[in-house]
Order: structure tokens, then C-alpha cells, then sequence
């Protein structure tokens, strides 16, 4: 697939505002969008991060942000942490909460309180009525409980988001979990990892997955595909990512790059921002 072939494409999930893009952010961010890549989101680790992403946002017209506290944030939670929040969430080009959910790998806060902290976000995006996005390490049989009861409430109340309630970011799981998120009209983030060549789990989900249930990502500046494993990560690098992708399934990178970007517009709804 030669790289002179026009793709638009879009990268659900990079962390620009960090600092490894301080000496450089506006040139990846120019060439991303020479390659193709139309919009980026940049979800919050934070609260400081989150503003972060928003101050990105504001000064790129490209980008959009999410505000939310990741698992191994969850220790800076205070009760003024919801209505923090909640006013970011409120501002200018922000379409998700996230990056919220479990980390049952490292361990940096009690499960229970890890568990209380993703909910009390879970409630906040669904008063919202903005999508989520979900980090989940070796945390999938909570994590899945607890996003069928949310999701299941959203349809109770006839909220517009229970048909595109969010994404699980980095999806690690196996057909199981991928098959249960689906159903629940949950999408699951692809990134580098589809192109590692021990990736064989993620590449059957990619494979028997319909290509409307997937999301492109890069979780730039982590998780580098290959052959770029140890190198800092770049949204540009989406490109390998949607390459790999129209391998597995057998189709044109052309058609992986237009349904992945109308399923990312419909569950952020980020087309007003940008367009």
C-alpha cells in the first residue's frame, strides 16, 4: 500500500500535552493532518491534564478533548473532583469523559475505590449525555459488569447515548468481551498492539469483529506499532494502524479509514468542532 495513496483518517486517542510533544506538538500535529488524519482527541489522565487537552483543543482546530480521572489518578478524587469535572466537561470541544475505568495491573488504588470513581464518572457522562472512554487492564469481568448496568439505566431513561455510549480504549479482551461490548453498542479502540506479531487474540477480534464496531488509536506517545516499537508514538502512525487492519479483514485501507471515521464521528459527534 504505498503511502502517496490519499486515506482520511482519524486517531480516537493520543495524549499530545504530555511532555515527550513539548518541543515539537505543532509539527506532529501538521503531520498528521498531511497524512490525513482530520481529527485527534486527546483525553485527560487529570484534572490538570484534562485542562491540558482542553488548552490543545482550543489552539488546533483539528483537535477535540475529554476530561476525565484515569484509574491510576483515582487517588487525587476529592468531593470537589465531580464538579471539577463536570465544569470541564462543559467547555468548548469537549466530547467524552475520559480516560476513566479500571487498572487491576498496577495497582496505584484500591479496587473499590476504583470502582467508586469510574461509577460517580459513568453518572456524570450520562447526565451529560456525553460518551465515554474506557481504560481496562486486566479488569474485564468488572468492568463489564459495571458498564451493562450503566449502559442498561441510559436505555431505561431513553438517553440518546445509549447507542453510542463509548469506547473501550486499547481493547485487550477476547471475541467474549468483544461480542458483549458490541452488544451493548460499546466500540472497541484499535491500536498499535494489532500489529504485533504476538497479537494473535486482538487480530481474531479484529478479524470476526464487523469493521462498524472498531475505532482507530494511537495512545501516542505509548504503544508504538510496529516496526516503530520503541520509538515515541505519533498520531500520524494511525495510518500503520488502519493498514494492519485492511490485512486482517482483507479489504481496502480506504474503506477501513471512511467507516472507522463515520462510526468515531457518530459515538463523539465531533463534526460541528471541526468541519
Amino acid at each position: 500500500m504505498s503511502l502517496d495513496e490519499p486515506v482520511s483518517l482519524v486517531d480516537t486517542h493520543c495524549h499530545l500535552y504530555l511532555d515527550e510533544y513539548d518541543q515539537d506538538r505543532s509539527q506532529v500535529i501538521k503531520r498528521a493532518w498531511e497524512a490525513g488524519i482530520r481529527r485527534l482527541l486527546i483525553p485527560g489522565l487529570d484534572i490538570e491534564t484534562s485542562k491540558a487537552a482542553i488548552k490543545c483543543a482550543s489552539e488546533y482546530q483539528q483537535v477535540c478533548a475529554a476530561a476525565g480521572l484515569h484509574p491510576n489518578s483515582n487517588q487525587k478524587w476529592t468531593e470537589d473532583t465531580q464538579q471539577e469535572l463536570r465544569s470541564l466537561a462543559k467547555k468548548n470541544k469537549v466530547v467524552a469523559i475520559g480516560e476513566i475505568g479500571l487498572d487491576y495491573y498496577r495497582n496505584h488504588s484500591p479496587h473499590d475505590y476504583q470502582r467508586r470513581s469510574l461509577i460517580k464518572q459513568l453518572e456524570l457522562a450520562a447526565d451529560l449525555e456525553i460518551p465515554v472512554i474506557i481504560h481496562n487492564r486486566e479488569a474485564s469481568g468488572d468492568i463489564a459488569d459495571i458498564l451493562t448496568d450503566w449502559q442498561g439505566g441510559l436505555t431505561t431513561h431513553h438517553s440518546h447515548l445509549s447507542e453510542h455510549p463509548g469506547v473501550l480504549h486499547a481493547f485487550s479482551g477476547d471475541e467474549q468481551l468483544a461480542e458483549r461490548m458490541a452488544e451493548l453498542h460499546f466500540k472497541l479502540g484499535i491500536g498499535g498492539a494489532v500489529t504485533f506479531r504476538n497479537s494473535h487474540i486482538l487480530q481474531r477480534v479484529v478479524k470476526v469483529m464487523p469493521l462498524q464496531c472498531l475505532l482507530l488509536e494511537t495512545d501516542a506517545p505509548f504503544l508504538s506499532p510496529h516496526p516503530l516499537r520503541g520509538q515515541r508514538n505519533e498520531p500520524v502512525n494511525v495510518r500503520i494502524v488502519a493498514e494492519k487492519i485492511a490485512e486482517i479483514k482483507a479489504m481496502p485501507v480506504g474503506e477501513v479509514g471512511r467507516i472507522t471515521t463515520e462510526e468515531a464521528d457518530k459515538v463523539f459527534n465531533w463534526r460541528p468542532y471541526i468541519d
